[in-house]
């Protein structure tokens, strides 16, 4: 008794035993769980990034330019320049639908931005379908439709889409408030 050794921590396999005992596999597990979950916030918000065009200038400066990976070399895309064209729509004062309450009134000033000044001379041409097919649309409207940046964002696709065929051969690319309100 006095010859034993007093006996060591060992393992199975006969290496001595760590004071953690079970807790390294522990670690690495939550390492594993702690990168993995950093790599899928990084992706997504790049994906996110990606989608929503905040990465668009990024991906334009390391390509060499807008698009230029895409164009064939004898196309040209056309460049928007600075100086854009604008008609004003006269301002339009229509009643909403409120389905049986009191009248509420929508009146509202447009401008529309114009490809070229030579769209114009079809834009007046076509002023009466113009017209028409806006005081249809906003007839229709409820005061829920207009409430929130939502609403506004809808009313403006709706009104671009329905001029763009009111003037088809010529192009307008957006549809801008001058003024609107609700009474």
């Amino acid at each position: 008794m006095a010859d034993e050794e007093p006996e060591e921590d060992l393992d199975d396999d006969g290496a001595e035993g760590e004071e953690e005992g079970g807790d390294g596999g522990s670690g690495r597990k939550r390492l594993l769980i702690v990168v993995a979950a950093v790599l899928v916030l990084i992706l997504g918000g790049a994906a996110a990034a990606y989608f929503t065009g905040l990465l668009q200038p990024v991906i334009d400066m390391l390509s060499g330019g807008e698009n230029a990976a895409h164009a064939p070399e004898g196309d040209q895309a056309k460049v928007i320049s600075g100086d854009a064209v604008f008609y004003d729509l006269e301002e339009m004062l229509v009643n909403i639908n409120t389905g049986g309450r009191k009248s509420v009134y929508l009146k509202i000033r447009v401008s529309l931005e114009l490809e070229s000044p030579s769209d114009i001379a079809v834009v007046e041409q076509m002023m009466p379908r113009i017209i028409d097919n806006f005081q249809i649309y906003l007839r229709e409207l409820r005061v829920e439709d207009l409430k929130g940046s939502a609403g506004m964002y809808r009313l403006r696709e709706e009104l671009l889409k329905r001029v763009s065929v009111a003037v088809a051969p010529a192009k307008v690319n957006d549809v801008l408030f001058k003024e609107m309100l609700v009474q």
